[in-house]
């Protein structure tokens, strides 16, 4: 879980209103009941809403259970719980168990759909806040990272007998981004995520687990989170998706589909829904260099959300669907048949940020799919209701697990003893579990098509040991055309899967199926099982259904085969050029075989550019052999440039030797010099070949001269280090002093080593150029930087005025901070300077800082910090969100962007009044470090050249990391030059920011930030 600011500790008696509907049940409102009322457990129903026709009931509240983090559900409808009582203690500073986190089962054993008995089925100190469970009959999966355990209970008495270690090294202890639960596939295989904070896999002694080609699973081979599927033992591990930055659970339909939801960076409206395209790349970051969204590049996407995912790139498979801010968790697929019809085969998912239960009904499109959303039950009035997971009950109603807390993890809780599950069903429907009778065939396969998770897996095992015995009861259900489809899926892998089968007659079936579903999922068994994959292939290869296609052009991932290149190339042709779905589909049936599978693609389209679809082949392409038309379509004279972007772009994802001598060649080619295409060849070069080139040089100081005194100068000037730019520099420097553009002009000319030419305008007679460039010093916070201007500063040779001025700019950057602090103890500033080497610090982003630089002031007189005030005090004040919007463009807007006004620094807070109530926004206010959100996270930085800086580390790569900075700066640091980084304890929020506002600028700021809410 994850969210915009840090947690709160109060907030409103929730109100579930489903937007998307008009007809809706809900319960007596609750707008008598005091604010501490509405978070009783009596009250818990008092105000919800769900979808018409659909009622909820708790289940169970506190104190039965506390912090659910996760549930399953199992065979007898008992719902098994992971709580989260120690969750972050030491961020948190809230008490902790010492006997551990708790597995709670919850059972209702007299019908009435409440539970009257709980039981512990594992409490140890080593359950630190669990994040997922699995219930497996015996076996109980929990995952929390670093580890994965196994339990067992041998005997049945619900107690947990052993345990053992299924995975172990998995990201960092108690993180939100790390390994998330299990879940029992179709296939009788287990399919499981982490998040960016995960990183790598190893077994239960320590050794890297290795995927379906053999490498270690670990973020040299994979970027970010990741999808996995494994052998109910753990064994023969396959990574099937990477590049998400946090997905909660993954979700596997009977065809053996799969999707999942994926949180953004907070406050960037970017929440996901994927389909989980086998061995696709997600888009989180760069996939060729790793670095973030917010890296510039080519072709960038023009809406924020949209540039989150890379979704311009060739190599990234498109989202499903996005549904804005939120922090999402828990998502099945509903294959029963108690809820209403608009439910049935479709997704349900909760976000705790936006307090929902959703529906997306997928629709068929092309070789993808689109969705629409349908609320099942929403919390919008009340800031506590925060659905954490959900499971289908094997009756087919809804079990919702509430953590109910006033913020959404991030690392941080604001309640730690609540916590509630709801049964969303039918009105007047009991909560009456089927009786399953396993010991006959007939018996076995009606509990498979249950549509509850654990009595299924209990069914798959049974008939797989049933063997030859289970055989006509299943294929009665298969070869039954009037079946649901889905059913007889379930029933096919069954067949396919049972020990010593001969799978192929049932492959063949399928493949020969008119349900396209069918064809794909006998595609897919072929796959699992190694079963002659090119064969079948063959067969599906001109299936009328995009579909069926793309998951020919899947089975061809790394498949050697000497005829998988014209089945490729036959695949390649039937690309209409509209579906990117379908067309990254060919991107990874192609990874690592580009050459010969685009080869015999030319064999077949002869012309590559006579089409949209052939240049979306082209655009896609990984090989020298497509980088001769890919010049082409950039350099085509009789298009825009800027419709050119997306070619120039694919340049990026071609590493071969063509590629730099046909960018070279479109440089001579240009002979009406049109510097914007100049711009873009520059941009897909490397330096050395442009050292290496006289046309490229010459086209380079033409694109140079074109762009002066703007950041693309700057951009141009850093990457190629043109010295000979170092007098314009400087100029730029002094006459852009106070804005970022001087102060990068400032920072490249002493990166291009222009130290001389500095010093002679500093030892210069125009006090107006001397002020100028130390102001536009000043912002650079690099150690030369700071040393040039102390130096100015402490030096008897400069005059009083010119010393002043440099005095009062020591302190203008995060190390300048530090040195103020420096040569104050050290008692190396003159008396007559110390007020001036003081107020550069007036503005410091860390209130310590300005304190201690104060006590060194002649006759200062320390002052007494003011209580913070409590939300009853400013609820006594009417709020006027004008006012305190005013208040936000002045105090806050230097780190934060509502709407489109403010620096992107600090998380977005456009829609933060959707998440939190004022309770939270004022302790967000008050205590900005008790929970930091993920990504926002301060670095100390050390450089080699003794310098010091902190920041946000917004991108990194091999080779170099983009620093942000308080105030939406940005600078790039190269790897090399890097002593050490250290993550802050503290958030780089000042603290005591509410000491410099009157509680009525609190009480309209407060009012403001409420007020932005999603549209």
């Amino acid at each position: 879980m994850n969210r915009s600011l840090p947690f709160i500790c109060l907030a409103i008696f929730f109100l579930i209103s489903c937007k998307n509907n008009t007809n809706k049940t809900s319960e007596t409102k609750a707008d008598t009941l005091t604010e501490a009322q509405q978070h009783l457990a009596e009250n818990a129903l008092k105000g919800l809403e769900a979808f018409d026709g659909l009622a909820v009931h708790t289940f169970a509240t506190e104190p039965m259970l506390k912090n659910p983090t996760n549930i399953d559900v199992d065979e007898r409808g008992r719902v098994w719980v992971t709580e989260a009582y120690n969750y972050r203690p030491t961020i948190n500073g809230n008490p902790t168990n010492a006997a551990g986190d708790r597995i709670m089962i919850l059972e209702d054993t007299n019908g009435d759909g409440k539970a009257d008995t709980a039981k512990v089925f594992y409490q140890g100190p080593e359950l630190n806040a669990p994040l997922g469970i699995c219930v497996l009959g015996k076996q109980v999966l929990i995952s929390q990272s670093p580890y994965v355990w196994a339990f067992y209970d041998d005997d049945g008495d619900d107690k947990a007998d052993r345990k053992e270690i299924m995975f172990s090294g998995i990201g960092g202890e108690q993180h939100d981004h790390g390994m998330h639960t299990f879940t029992f596939g179709p296939d009788g295989k287990l399919y499981f995520n982490f998040g960016n904070e995960g990183k790598q896999l190893k077994d239960k002694n320590g050794k890297p687990v290795l995927d379906q080609d053999g490498d270690p699973i670990d973020s040299k081979k994979y970027k970010q989170g990741m999808v996995f599927r494994c052998n109910p033992d753990g064994s023969h591990v396959e990574c099937l998706g990477q590049n998400f930055r946090n997905p909660y659970e993954v979700a596997a339909d009977s065809y053996g589909t799969l999707w999942q939801s994926d949180n953004d960076d907070d406050g960037n409206r970017g929440v996901r829904i994927n389909y989980v395209m086998d061995y696709g790349n997600y888009g989180y970051t760069d996939e060729m260099t790793g670095a973030g969204w917010q890296a510039s590049r080519t072709n960038m996407e023009d809406s924020i959300p949209f540039r989150h995912w890379h979704l311009n790139d060739p190599g990234e498979v498109p989202n499903l669907l996005q549904t804005g801010a939120g922090s999402p968790t828990g998502i099945v697929v509903y294959e029963g048949s108690l809820l209403p019809k608009e439910f049935q085969g479709q997704l349900i998912h909760c976000d705790a940020g936006t307090n929902i239960v959703r529906s997306y009904s997928i629709t068929k499109n092309g070789a993808g799919y689109s969705a629409k959303i349908i609320n099942i039950l929403e919390g919008e009035k009340d800031k506590w209701f925060r659905p954490a997971d959900i499971c289908v009950a094997p009756d087919g109603s809804l079990i919702v697990a509430d953590w109910y807390d006033p913020g959404v993890g991030g690392h941080q809780a604001g309640d730690q003893t609540r916590g509630r599950i709801y049964r969303v069903a039918p009105a007047n429907s009991n909560y009456t579990i089927p009786t399953e009778n396993y010991s006959t065939p007939e018996g076995a396969v009606a509990a498979l098509q249950n549509p509850n998770l654990a009595v299924r897996h209990h069914a798959f095992i049974t008939l797989q040991s049933m063997g030859a015995e289970a055989v006509p009861a299943l294929e009665k259900l298969w070869n039954d055309e009037n079946a649901n489809p889905r059913m007889r899926a379930r029933a096919f892998w069954v067949l396919v899967k049972m020990k010593n089968a001969n799978a192929q007659p049932y492959i063949q079936q399928a493949i020969k199926n008119n349900n396209p579903d069918l064809r794909i999922t006998g595609l897919r068994a072929s796959r699992e099982l190694n079963a002659d994959v090119i064969n079948v292939v063959k067969q599906l290869v001109n299936d009328n259904d995009a579909q069926v296609r793309r998951e020919c052009a899947i089975a061809l991932h790394h498949n050697k085969s000497a005829e998988a290149p014209e089945l490729w190339a036959t695949l390649a042709m039937q690309h209409d050029g509209k579906d990117r779905w379908y067309l990254e589909a060919l991107g990874i049936g192609a990874d690592k075989q580009w050459n010969a599978f685009f080869k015999a693609y030319l064999n077949q389209v002869k012309n590559p550019l006579q089409s949209a679809a052939s240049k979306d082949i082209v655009w896609r392409a990984r090989t020298d052999e497509a980088v001769p038309y890919l010049a082409q379509l950039a350099s085509d004279k009789n298009v825009p440039v800027q419709n050119r972007l997306r070619y120039f772009r694919a340049f990026d994802f071609n590493t071969g030797p063509a590629k730099s001598s046909y960018l070279v060649k479109m440089i001579a080619d240009n002979t009406s010099n049109d510097i914007s295409l100049n711009k873009l060849v520059l941009h897909a070069l490397d330096v050395k070949t442009v050292q290496h080139s006289d046309v490229a040089q010459k086209a380079l100081v033409d694109v140079i001269q074109s762009v002066q005194r703007t950041p693309e100068y700057i951009e141009f000037v850093k990457q190629y280090e043109v010295k000979t730019e170092n007098n314009n520099l400087l100029q730029l420097a002094i006459d852009s002093a106070n804005a970022g553009l001087g102060r990068d002009a400032a920072r490249l000319l002493l990166t291009l080593k222009g130290n001389a030419l500095v010093q002679k305008v500093l030892s210069g007679k125009d006090t107006l150029q001397t002020k100028a460039l130390l102001s536009a010093l000043s912002g650079v916070g690099s150690k030369e930087s700071i040393d040039i201007i102390q130096k100015v500063a402490l030096s008897p040779g400069y005059s009083m005025n010119i010393r002043k001025d440099a005095a009062g700019k020591i302190g203008k950057s995060w190390g300048g901070e530090d040195r103020v602090l420096e040569i104050l103890k050290a008692k190396k500033v003159p008396a007559e300077l110390v007020p001036d080497v003081v107020a550069s610090v007036s503005g410091a982003w860390r209130g310590s800082v300005k304190s201690e630089a104060e006590s060194y002031l002649p006759d200062h007189a320390a002052t007494a910090l003011k209580k913070a005030p409590t939300m009853n005090e400013l609820a006594a004040i009417k709020g006027d969100a004008v006012k305190g919007k005013a208040i936000f463009m002045s105090t806050c807007s230097v780190c934060h962007v509502a709407g489109n006004e403010g620096k992107d620094f600090g998380p977005k807070l456009t829609e933060i009044g959707s998440k939190y109530a004022k309770d939270g926004l004022l302790d967000a206010i008050v205590h900005p470090s008790d929970g930091i959100s993920f990504g926002y996270e301060g670095w100390e930085i050390k450089m080699k050249d003794g310098s010091a800086m902190s920041g946000i580390i917004a991108s990194k790569t091999e080779t170099a990391m983009e620093v942000k900075f308080p105030g939406g700066t940005t600078q790039q640091i190269k790897m090399n030059e890097v002593a050490s980084r250290k993550e802050m304890k503290t958030s780089l929020m000042p603290e005591g920011l509410y000491q410099n506002m009157s509680n009525e600028d609190l009480a309209n700021l407060l009012e403001y930030l409420e007020s932005l809410k999603k549209k």
